[in-house]
């Protein structure tokens, strides 16, 4: 029996939201450690978001074509992705220019106070 899950909402914490949902947050590093831009990791979301669908439906006997099942996965892989992203974002700016950037959390960070003012850099985070 199918459900908007896929084929249960149990492979779908297992398959998707965990196994894949780790693959998700590995792409969202990777294209931040590459300094590549955030639609990168929403388009590499939508081939992950295939390969849930396709894992469902061979392994698990969900049907390969539901739309409902697909946009959970990708929305679901997107938002992984994406705060992995911003979080190696944030990292990278503050590792690589300490003297410039100090961090105000998990996914963010500021200029420092009597920091250098550089051209096109204010306001970009």
């Amino acid at each position: 029996m199918s459900s908007v899950f896929g084929s249960s909402f149990a492979v779908f914490v297992g398959l998707t939201g965990i196994l894949i949902g780790f693959a998700a947050a590995l792409t969202g590093q990777a294209v931040a450690d590459t300094w590549r831009p955030r639609w990168q990791v929403v388009f590499s979301a939508f081939g992950l978001a295939l390969v849930a669908r396709f894992l469902d439906f061979s392994l698990f006997g969900g049907r390969l074509l539901s739309l409902p099942a697909f946009m959970l996965a990708w929305v679901w892989l997107a938002g992984v992705g994406l705060a992995a992203w911003q979080v190696t974002l944030a990292h990278n700016m503050v590792r690589q220019y300490p003297w410039l950037y100090e961090r105000t959390g998990v996914f963010g960070w500021r200029r420092r106070e009597g920091s250098p003012d550089i051209a096109g850099t204010a306001g970009r985070h």
